[in-house]
């Protein structure tokens, strides 16, 4: 099973679980009706601002922490040059 299969599984089983609380077919025990009727319409805005919030960092992260891989930079500025200089013997211009 892929990861995509993998997510897509888990992601219709979860919100068919959401969606069958949210419409009362499912009871949620230990927790009072009103606690649920507050929580459950405000838990998509939740998933996506943490969403969002994680996609923020790791978007930072990713920036802050791109200069540390000099074997990688060096690596790429190689690929880069082969690149150029085979477009360049098929008579592409480069620059």
């Amino acid at each position: 099973m892929t990861r995509a299969t993998q997510f897509a599984v888990i992601t219709t089983v979860l919100t068919t679980l959401y969606l069958l609380v949210f419409f009362s077919f499912l009871s949620v025990p230990f927790v009072s009706e009103e606690v649920v009727g507050q929580l459950l319409p405000v838990i998509p805005w939740w998933l996506l601002v943490a969403f969002g919030s994680y996609s923020l960092w790791s978007l930072g992260w990713g920036l802050w922490t791109f200069r540390d891989c000099p074997e990688a930079y060096e690596e790429l500025l190689l690929e880069i040059t082969q690149a150029k200089e085979e477009l360049r013997a098929k008579g592409v211009s480069v620059d």
